[in-house]
C-alpha cells in the first residue's frame, strides 16, 4: 500500500504580514517618498557646490582612482563601473551621460572632466560608447575637491553601507552659477544658465566685503549669463535685475553674425555663434525646410561651412535688402534666437528646495566657504597639536638622551618607565620608542626645534583666524583671487563669451510680407480636403476631386493672404494660405490644420480684410453682429464666437456689405417658410456670446439671415437662380423675436436669401 504524503510537506507557507491601511494614505506616503527622493537625490543641485549627486559621485570616484590632470587617462567604462558599484545605484548609461556632459565644452562653461575620444559635438551627434572613450579630471574639478581630506565637509554612508561619500564638495569657486544646471523633479524644476567664473569670483569677493550689497551692485560684476557657445544676450537691463532679484525670469539669446561683401552689390550673412543648446545640424535643416516651403523667402540658401569654428552662410534674396531686416525676419521664425529660462530652484544648506536670487546664491556659497575654512583650520590645528606633542617628547629625549637610552636598553617595560620618569603621554613615549638611531644627530635636534617654533607660530595664527571674522574674510578673499588666476590662464575660461547688448530696436517687418506673393486658388471639398492650386481658376468646374467628392469652397486668393473659416460649432479658424498644402494630390484633411470636432463642419470661407462686420446666427434663432478684429483666431483650437443652445448649430456666417446703421434691417427666414424683417439696431454687436433671438418659432428652425439696406431693397434668388426683389417688403417688417409672415410667391425651396 502506497504511503500517503506528509501533510507537513503540502502545508501552505505562513501568510506574510499584512498592513491594513486606506489605499489613499498608502499611495500618498509612497509617492511622497518618491517625490522627495527625486528632488533631493536626482534633479536639483546643491547651492553650495552646484552639483547633483551623480556629478559629485563621478568626481569623487575619479579622485579615488587618482585620475588627476597631471596623470594619465582611463577608460570611461572603468570610471562608470567604479561610480555605479560604490556610490550611485543607477544605470550605467545615466552615469555615462552625466560624465559626457562634464566633458563637453559646448554644454558646460567650465569642463570638469578632460575627455579623450569622441564626446559628441555641437551638431547634436552622440558621444562614442564608454568603452571607446577615456577621461581624467580637469584642474577646475581639483578646485572643487580641494581640502576634502581635511575634514572640510561631512561624509555619509554609501547606498550599501560599506563606504563613505561626501555630502557636498568644498567647492573653491561658485560652481552652481558657473556651469548652471537643469532638471525636472516632481512638482518643481530648475533652470540655471552658465555664467563667467571670473565675474562670479569678483562678485563673491565684493559680497564678502559688503554683505548688504544689492543685486544691482552685484550685477556690475556679473554682467549676465555667459554661455559656452557665445551668442548675444539682448535682455533689457531692467529685466536682468528683476530676474536675478527674484530667481525667476528668462534671457533672450541671439546668434552672432556679420556680413561679407561678395562684390557687385551682393553680400552674404555669416553666423559665427549659435544660441546655447541649439543643435547646429538641426538648425540648418530647419532653415532649409522653411526656404523650400517658401515660408522664409527673404533667404534663398543656407550652407554649413563649419570646421572647428561655427560658420553658417545665409544668402539673402537680393543685395538691396537691409541685413538687419533680413536677420530680424530670420530671428522671428528660427532658433537663431531663443529664450533661456531662469528658475534658480536649488537645495539649500539644510537640503530644502527653494528659489533663490543671485545674492542669496552667492551668500550661500560664501557661507559654505567660511564653514570649509573653519573646518580645515580646526583640522590643521588638531594635526599641529598632535605634531607638537610628538616634538615635545623628542625634545625631552634630547635633553635626557643618556637616561632614555638606558631605559630603552635595560628596562623590561620601557614605555611605562619613560612615561613615569619624564611625565610623557603615551603618544610621546611611543614616538620616542619608534625613533631611529640616525635621528639622534645634533643636526636633527636643531631641525626639530626649528619645526616646533614654526608650528607654534602657525598654531597661534590659526587660533587668531578662528576668533576673527575679519581674518576669515581676508583668507577667503585671497583664496578666491588665487582661484581667479587659474581662470585667467591660456585656456580662456575667464574670458567672456556671450556679448551683452541692449534690446535691439525691432525692425517693423511682417513675416506675411516676406511670403512670396503669387495668385493661388484655395479649394476645400465637401469631404473636408483642402489644397491650393497655382493661379486663379476661372472655371471651378474644371477642378478634379476624389471619386464621390465635390466642391464645397473655391476661393481665389494670394499666397500671403490669411483666411477665416467659420464652422457649424460657432467657431472661427484662421488659416494662412502659405501654410496650406500644394496642389499635388488631393491635399490634406482640414482637421489636420485646425482642431475641428468630429460633428463640426465648415460653413463659410472668407479672405481676411479690415473693418468688416459679420452676421452670425444659429438654427435655434439666436444671432449677433461681430467685428472683423474679434474674429481672428491665434490657435488651432479656433475662437468660439457664437455660443449655441443644446442641439443647435451655426447656420449663418455672412459678411455684411457695410457696417449696419440705424436705417438698416435684418431679414431672417425659418424652416416653416416664415419671413421676418426687423431693425438692425435691435441686434447687438458682441465679441462673443449667445446673442439675442432673431425670429421665434416653436417647431421650426432658422435657415438664413441677411442685412437689408433700404437703398437696395429686399432681394432674393428664385428657383431658377434669377434675382428677385419685393418692392412692398415692409409688409414682412415686424419686431425682433416675432414669428414672421409667409414668404413671398416664388421664394426658393431651400429658403436661402441669396447674397
Amino acid at each position: 500500500m502506497a504511503r500517503r504524503p506528509s501533510a507537513k510537506k503540502n502545508a501552505p507557507p505562513p501568510p506574510e504580514k499584512i498592513f491594513d491601511e486606506p489605499i489613499t494614505e498608502a499611495l500618498a506616503q509612497r509617492y511622497l517618498a518618491y517625490a522627495l527622493s527625486t528632488i533631493t537625490a536626482r534633479a536639483l543641485p546643491d547651492v553650495r557646490d552646484g552639483l547633483k549627486p551623480v556629478h559629485r559621485r563621478i568626481l569623487y570616484a575619479m579622485r579615488s582612482m587618482r585620475l588627476l590632470p597631471s596623470g594619465g587617462y582611463k577608460k570611461s567604462a572603468k570610471i562608470v563601473g567604479e561610480v555605479m558599484g560604490n556610490f550611485h545605484p543607477h544605470g550605467d548609461q545615466a552615469i555615462y551621460d552625466a560624465l559626457v556632459r562634464l566633458v563637453q565644452d559646448f554644454s558646460v562653461r567650465v569642463p570638469l572632466v578632460d575627455g579623450q575620444g569622441n564626446f559628441g559635438n555641437v551638431d547634436g551627434d552622440n558621444a562614442a560608447a564608454m568603452r571607446y572613450t577615456e577621461s581624467r579630471m580637469t584642474h577646475a574639478a581639483e578646485l572643487l575637491l580641494e581640502g576634502i581630506d581635511e575634514d572640510a565637509v561631512d561624509f555619509r554612508d554609501t547606498y550599501d553601507g560599506e563606504g563613505k561619500e561626501p555630502a557636498v564638495l568644498p567647492a573653491a569657486f561658485p560652481h552652481l552659477l558657473a556651469n548652471g544646471a537643469a532638471g525636472i523633479a516632481v512638482g518643481m524644476a530648475t533652470s540655471i544658465p552658465p555664467h563667467n567664473p571670473s565675474e562670479l569670483i569678483d562678485a563673491a569677493v565684493h559680497l564678502i566685503k559688503t554683505p548688504n550689497a544689492r543685486t544691482e551692485t552685484l550685477l556690475k560684476y556679473v554682467q549676465g549669463p555667459d554661455f559656452p557657445t557665445g551668442g548675444v544676450c539682448i535682455e533689457p537691463r531692467e529685466s536682468l535685475v528683476e530676474a536675478y532679484e527674484t530667481g525667476r525670469g528668462g534671457f533672450r539669446l541671439r546668434a552672432k553674425w556679420h556680413t561679407e561683401d561678395l562684390g557687385r552689390g551682393k553680400y552674404q550673412i555669416v553666423v559665427t555663434e549659435v544660441p546655447y543648446q541649439v543643435q547646429k545640424a538641426r538648425l540648418v535643416e530647419r532653415i532649409a525646410e522653411l526656404i523650400n516651403g517658401k515660408k522664409l523667402p527673404i533667404i534663398t540658401d543656407v550652407r554649413d561651412e563649419s570646421a572647428e569654428d561655427v560658420r553658417l552662410i545665409l544668402e539673402p534674396r537680393a543685395g538691396t535688402l537691409d541685413p538687419d531686416q533680413v536677420m530680424s525676419a530670420v530671428f522671428k521664425i528660427t532658433d537663431l534666437e531663443t529664450r533661456f529660462p531662469l528658475n534658480m530652484n536649488v537645495l539649500d544648506a539644510e537640503g530644502s528646495p527653494r528659489v533663490m536670487g543671485l545674492k542669496e546664491v552667492l551668500a550661500a556659497f560664501v557661507d559654505h566657504r567660511r564653514d570649509v575654512l573653519v573646518r580645515r583650520t580646526n583640522h590643521r590645528l588638531d594635526k599641529i597639536a598632535h605634531r607638537l606633542e610628538i616634538l615635545g617628547g623628542y625634545l625631552i629625549a634630547y635633553l635626557n638622551l643618556d637616561e632614555v637610552i638606558r631605559i630603552i636598553r635595560y628596562e623590561d617595560h620601557p614605555k611605562e618607565q619613560l612615561i613615569e620618569t619624564f611625565d610623557l603621554s603615551e603618544v610621546q613615549a611611543e614616538a620616542i620608542l619608534n625613533m631611529r638611531l640616525r635621528a639622534l644627530r645634533k643636526l636633527e635636534e636643531m631641525e626639530i626645534k626649528k619645526e616646533n617654533t614654526a608650528l607654534k607660530k602657525e598654531q597661534k595664527e590659526l587660533r587668531a583666524l578662528l576668533k576673527s571674522p575679519e581674518l576669515q574674510d581676508k583668507a577667503m578673499t585671497e583664496a578666491l583671487r588665487e582661484v581667479k588666476k587659474h581662470f585667467s590662464g591660456k585656456d580662456g575660461l575667464g574670458k567672456r563669451r556671450t556679448e551683452m547688448s541692449d534690446a535691439p530696436v525691432e525692425v517693423d517687418i511682417s513675416l506675411d510680407d516676406l511670403v512670396e506673393k503669387e495668385p493661388v486658388t484655395v479649394v476645400i471639398s465637401a469631404k473636408g480636403w483642402v489644397r491650393t492650386l497655382k493661379g486663379h481658376t476661372e472655371d471651378p468646374a474644371t477642378i478634379k476631386y476624389k471619386e464621390g467628392d465635390r466642391a464645397r469652397f473655391v476661393l481665389n486668393a494670394m499666397s500671403n493672404d490669411k483666411l477665416t473659416l467659420f464652422s457649424t460649432s460657432g467657431k472661427s479658424y484662421t488659416l494662412a494660405v502659405a501654410d496650406l498644402p500644394g496642389g499635388r494630390g488631393q491635399g490634406e484633411p482640414i482637421r489636420i490644420l485646425v482642431d475641428m470636432a468630429s460633428g463640426d463642419e465648415p460653413l463659410t470661407l472668407l479672405k481676411q480684410e479690415e473693418g468688416r462686420t459679420f452676421l452670425l446666427a444659429s438654427s435655434a434663432g439666436h444671432g449677433l453682429f461681430v467685428e472683423e478684429k474679434d474674429v481672428s483666431a491665434n490657435t488651432r483650437k479656433g475662437k468660439q464666437l457664437l455660443n449655441l443652445a443644446a442641439g443647435a448649430e451655426m447656420v449663418v456666417a455672412r459678411v455684411l456689405p457695410a457696417t449696419p446703421t440705424d436705417k438698416d434691417y435684418v431679414a431672417s427666414v425659418t424652416s416653416n417658410r416664415k419671413l421676418l424683417i426687423f431693425p438692425a439696431s435691435e441686434l447687438p454687436t458682441m465679441t462673443r456670446g449667445k446673442g439675442v433671438i432673431l425670429q421665434k418659432s416653436a417647431r421650426a428652425s432658422l435657415v438664413d439671415a441677411k442685412l437689408v439696406q433700404p437703398s437696395e431693397g429686399f432681394t432674393w434668388k428664385d428657383r431658377a437662380g434669377r434675382e428677385q426683389s419685393e418692392s412692398k417688403w415692409k409688409s414682412w417688417q415686424g419686431k425682433r423675436g416675432g414669428a414672421g409672415t409667409a414668404v413671398p410667391k416664388g421664394f426658393p425651396k431651400n429658403l436661402k436669401l441669396g447674397s
